[in-house]
């Protein structure tokens, strides 16, 4: 993508906070691709056979980010940063249903290894590794949102760094603690 589109991205945000409905028209087109990419990242870790197309998380991601009027878009990062944490959202809810539906089912336990992300089964347990990003956020929010942003949402260091007005050095700082953090609590916690 061009700087030149990297900066109508951030213009046609900025416009839609603004009130102005053809800045959304005009932004869809623009972010699709890699709305698209990241809706197939998540669908990748996803159980095979899993009933949730791709096509339905981007709409659905859509729909949710169209009703968040009170969110004042600071840039592009920001934005990506958001539909990621909703795409994890909209995935979450619908763990949470099937597995309500089968009454716990037979969900497997995840490591947070970054060496082992693009290794990951095709049945994480979602569930549990939300559970510990919302106990994170709780004791740390920047930290929680560092791996939302880079893990769900697949945003570079720099990127992330200017999303929450930080340094790439804290970002990074914040994204290996993090990484530590979720491994020992998603190995240490008994079920």
């Amino acid at each position: 993508m061009s700087i030149s589109s990297l900066n109508e991205i951030t213009d046609l945000l900025l416009a839609w906070n603004d009130g102005e409905p053809a800045a959304l028209d005009r932004l869809v087109p623009l972010v699709d691709s890699e709305l698209r990419r990241l809706a197939r990242a998540y669908m990748r870790r996803e159980r095979s056979g899993h009933t949730l197309q791709t096509t339905a998380l981007i709409n659905e991601a859509y729909v949710r980010l169209i009703d968040e009027r009170r969110v004042r878009w600071q840039n592009r990062a920001h934005f990506y940063g958001l539909t990621a944490r909703l795409m994890r959202r909209i995935l979450v809810d619908f763990s949470r249903e099937r597995n309500y539906q089968k009454r716990g089912g037979g969900a497997l336990r995840v490591t947070f290894e970054e060496t082992r992300i693009k290794e990951m089964p095709r049945d994480p347990d979602l569930l549990a590794l939300d559970e510990a990003l919302t106990e994170l956020a709780q004791q740390d929010e920047r930290k929680a949102a560092v791996v939302e942003m880079r893990f769900f949402g697949g945003l570079t260091e720099k990127e992330v760094a200017v999303a929450l007005s930080v340094s790439p050095e804290t970002a990074r700082r914040d994204w290996r603690l993090a990484k530590s953090w979720l491994l020992r609590r998603l190995t240490d916690k008994p079920r």
